[in-house]
């Protein structure tokens, strides 16, 4: 629903210099179209790039007022609070931009097109899209991805928001600059949010959730070479305690490839400290065995972990590539930091495969 031509306003109270704005980050990071500007009112009149290290020349403002001067079509909610709920100060600002003619885009859980205020706030040619949904006509995973003749490859993490969108985002851009037919799936609000469409797997029931990924899968195919790729934007963690996301993406997928997406020097789940991470060789692993289930007769061979994509924005340059060698020296694959230095390795040894 969100054109890549369309001009975006974000609104990202609070969430420019933490986890918390990480869909809106994600967009200034990866969105090919315009960013106009971005509301926060903490940061206000600061440089983007000092805040956030991104490389995005977009001014920071105060309120919707001022971002009205720079005229956005579409309001885009940039956090991802606990919970999903809209904070109150967002709330006055998304409203007032209904109020001035934008349309209003939303990955919440909290659906902004059934509340009254925001329906009356709407205008008649405008839209409130709540992407968080869970897609109509549904039906159960019957593994028909299997007969797929393009690649699909699927990144699976250690924990959550390590950067697997971030992965699969760069791994797309290295492909386009190879002239390589991909196309990229989104399973999240931010993934949807820059590519347009996706599934909000976290809005399915579980029941369906890997006929949600498979139709999905299917979709992007039908325009792709026989010789493509579809990247699919992994979500949670096998490692995680709250997380079921990894099974039905591993069955709605049936990918021809995996990565595995690591944050550089991580021993534990980061917002629970008593669950300890695996060794990566015993996760690769696990992820592999797990791959070969529910799989056709002569689907050909199951996924395996072809590369590490390593996230070490927490590291010096030298800490760094010291951290990719040990990973490669420790598993024996190709390891990088795709937003760090690039994808094509990562790239490579997908193709390779």
């Amino acid at each position: 629903m969100l054109r890549t031509d369309q001009r975006v306003v974000l609104l990202q109270h609070g969430g420019l210099d933490n986890l918390t704005g990480k869909t809106g980050l994600a967009m200034l990071r990866h969105r090919q179209g315009p960013i106009v500007a971005v509301i926060d009112p903490a940061h206000a009149g600061q440089n983007l790039v000092r805040v956030t290290g991104i490389e995005r020349a977009v001014p920071v403002v105060h309120g919707i007022a001022e971002a009205l001067e720079f005229a956005p079509e579409v309001a885009v909610i940039g956090l991802a609070p606990s919970g999903g709920r809209l904070p109150e100060a967002l709330r006055v600002d998304a409203l007032q931009a209904l109020a001035a003619g934008l349309n209003l885009a939303s990955g919440l859980h909290t659906r902004l097109g059934d509340d009254p205020l925001f329906q009356a706030a709407c205008r008649p040619d405008r839209w409130i899209w709540d992407l968080r949904c869970e897609p109509s006509g549904l039906q159960v995973g019957q593994a028909r991805a299997a007969a797929l003749s393009c690649q699909r490859l699927l990144a699976v993490g250690t924990d959550m928001a390590v950067g697997k969108m971030s992965a699969c985002l760069e791994l797309l851009a290295a492909a386009r600059r190879r002239n390589v037919d991909c196309r990229f799936v989104g399973t999240g609000q931010a993934g949807i949010l820059i590519a347009g469409a996706g599934v909000a797997l976290d809005a399915v029931r579980v029941d369906y959730a890997a006929g949600a990924v498979e139709g999905a899968v299917l979709e992007a195919a039908a325009s792709i070479a026989d010789d493509g790729l579809i990247l699919v934007e992994g979500q949670g963690s096998l490692c995680h305690p709250a997380s079921t996301a990894t099974l039905p993406l591993l069955r709605g997928t049936q990918p021809t490839d995996l990565v595995l997406v690591h944050r550089a020097g991580q021993d534990c789940i980061q917002r629970l400290p008593q669950i300890p991470l695996p060794p990566l060789k015993d996760l690769l692993d696990c992820t592999e065995a797990l791959a070969k289930l529910a799989r056709p007769f002569n689907s050909g061979l199951a996924a395996r972990v072809q590369a590490v994509a390593l996230n070490t924005s927490q590291l010096s340059e030298a800490a760094a590539r010291q951290a990719v060698c040990d990973v490669e020296e420790e598993l024996n694959l190709p390891c990088t930091d795709p937003i760090r230095w690039s994808a094509e390795p990562l790239l490579e040894a997908v193709r390779r495969s």
